[in-house]
């Protein structure tokens, strides 16, 4: 007993089963066959079933399209198995089972539904060898010498310099030259995962169909899967496909541009019945050229990548020069005071700023300390605005908390809400040590006295850019001979050690305290060295900034 399904070009699809009293089914459109066919591109006496001995075979009957078992044209009486595919022209008969015949030799490595093939490429790529079979006839032995010249001129492309584009658009026209089809397109992933046509060629003077279905992306870019569909029409996978049903293609063949590392894309080309029908050689001479394509479109894209991480690296570099030359080089001598500022980056730029200025004829001096939001490049320019922002009003004389004030809105109106700068800003008087001082949502900043008391200098208004109309307290203390200043950002107190605690505003106490009054550098380099050892000399998880100033003895 032989059970087929047949899904004619028109009408609706059947099974048919030739019982063991049966040997023979012929088929065709004409009235005196026994299926009968409703298709204008079959012959009359088509193709016949028959069978011998124990064996069911397929033979042509000398018709002017063919036959094709499994995408292959026969070319004499050839033996089905379950699972093969005989085409007749658009018409599709599907071998549902043989009593006692074995499965289709690839049915472990391969899906058979319809009218179309899957097979994983890995295992196409495996089994493609191109061998010119014994007996061969002229026209195929001049076929195999053809494809092998296609392999050999694609390599030999891939060992000479070529761009992405231009080694697609190679790919296409080779494919074009051997399969013959009405038109291709190659389909590459986009950096967020979609797939976009970056190539494409077509034979067909009307409208370019562009072929492009989901369910073709997700048999062969997210399976990896090179694709054989014989007839679209006999697939319900493509019923929903209009472009694709209604533009006539009925014969497609796709393969994955994939490598160890993934896939990366695919190769679709097209056709329509009556000009090309594709089969399972094709499938496999395409998933070759695919195959070997994946492997130069992946070191392309490693090299781009490179190159735009070089230019990347570049444009950091040039952003740290640009940056550093924003921090003092030197700080100015003030009278009566010694003054240090160290800043270290967590990653190759800083989002840290500290600037010492002066003013009113060096009676007056502006401490400022300032932390914006965020790391990195990013941050550096938030730094540069804010510095840019601040450089107008502290010239013109204004007070920290009008200094404040005055970027905080100008900052508002510049950056999105999530881009933002702590800071403090003091006015130090040279004379009679006197601090004026406004905290923007900076860490507070110590006076340690000395006598060891410490005075912590409190927020007195929310951080710079947050609000548009942020208003910010003024606050006075005095600086007293023997006394040290200790501005920080957060990224000091915060510093984790391994098993995840804070180095903290305690141990920063107690160091500053055993240290002063034996020098700010002295100072500095004892908070570096225990913040390496807290840490265990693990990399920056945040900038780390200092702004000391200590009043000498009078």
């Amino acid at each position: 007993m032989l059970t087929l399904r047949v899904d004619p070009a028109r009408g609706e699809s059947s099974e048919r089963r030739i019982g063991t009293d049966e040997e023979k089914l012929v088929i065709g459109r004409s009235s005196d066959c026994d299926l009968i066919l409703d298709d204008r591109y079959l012959s009359r006496r088509h193709a016949r079933i028959l069978r011998r001995g124990e064996a069911w075979l397929v033979e042509d009957l000398g018709s002017r399209n063919g036959t094709l078992l499994n995408g292959r044209r026969i070319e004499e009486p050839s033996p089905l198995t379950r699972h093969d595919i005989v085409q007749l022209s658009a018409s599709v008969l599907t071998v549902l089972d043989i009593d006692g015949a074995e499965p289709n030799r690839s049915a472990s490595s391969s899906s058979t539904r319809n009218g179309t093939i899957l097979r994983p490429i890995s295992d196409l790529v495996a089994s493609s060898e191109f061998e010119a079979a014994p007996g061969a006839t002229a026209g195929e032995l001049r076929r195999y010498a053809s494809r092998l010249r296609l392999l050999n001129e694609v390599h030999a492309a891939l060992s000479r310099p070529i761009e992405l584009q231009d080694l697609l658009e190679l790919i296409l026209d080779r494919a074009f030259e051997q399969l013959q089809p009405e038109e291709g397109s190659v389909f590459l992933k986009a950096p967020d995962g979609s797939l976009r046509r970056v190539a494409s060629k077509t034979t067909i003077d009307t409208d370019s169909v562009h072929l492009f279905s989901a369910t073709l992306e997700r048999e062969v870019v997210d399976k990896g899967l090179a694709a054989l569909v014989l007839d679209t029409a006999t697939d319900e996978r493509f019923g929903d496909a209009d472009s694709i049903m209604s533009s006539g293609v009925r014969s497609l063949v796709a393969a994955p541009f994939a490598d160890p590392d993934g896939c990366m894309g695919m190769i679709a080309l097209n056709s329509r019945l009556h000009r090309r029908q594709f089969g399972e050689d094709d499938l496999e001479l395409l998933a070759s050229l695919a195959s070997v394509a994946a492997l130069r479109i992946r070191n392309l894209a490693l090299a781009e990548e490179a190159a735009t991480r070089k230019k990347l690296e570049e444009e950091i570099h040039l952003a740290r020069q640009i940056q550093i030359a924003l921090l003092p080089r030197q700080l100015p001598e003030i009278p009566g005071f010694e003054v240090l500022g160290r800043n270290r980056p967590s990653h190759t730029v800083s989002g840290d700023f500290f600037e010492i200025i002066e003013r009113r004829d060096g009676r007056e001096y502006i401490l400022l300390l300032a932390d914006v939001s965020g790391k990195g490049v990013a941050a550096a320019l938030l730094t540069a605005s804010f510095e840019a922002l601040a450089a107008g009003p502290i010239e013109d004389g204004l007070t920290p908390p009008e200094v404040c004030r005055r970027v905080s809105a100008a900052l508002h109106k510049r950056t999105p809400p999530a881009k933002y700068a702590t800071a403090w800003m003091g006015a130090l008087e040279t004379e009679t040590g006197r601090l004026s001082w406004s905290n923007a949502g900076q860490m507070p900043p110590l006076i340690v006295r000395a006598s060891g008391d410490v005075e912590r200098l409190e927020a007195s208004g929310v951080p710079i850019g947050l609000l548009p109309d942020a208003e910010y307290a003024g606050r006075e203390t005095t600086l007293d001979p023997g006394d040290t200043l200790i501005a920080y950002t957060d990224g000091l107190t915060e510093a984790e050690g391994p098993a995840g605690e804070e180095f903290g505003l305690e141990r920063l106490v107690e160091i500053c305290r055993q240290a002063r009054g034996r020098g700010l550098m002295t100072l500095a380099d004892a908070l570096e060295r225990d913040l390496d050892l807290f840490t265990n000399g693990s990399a920056l998880s945040d900038d780390r900034t200092l702004l000391l100033a200590f009043r000498s003895q009078e």
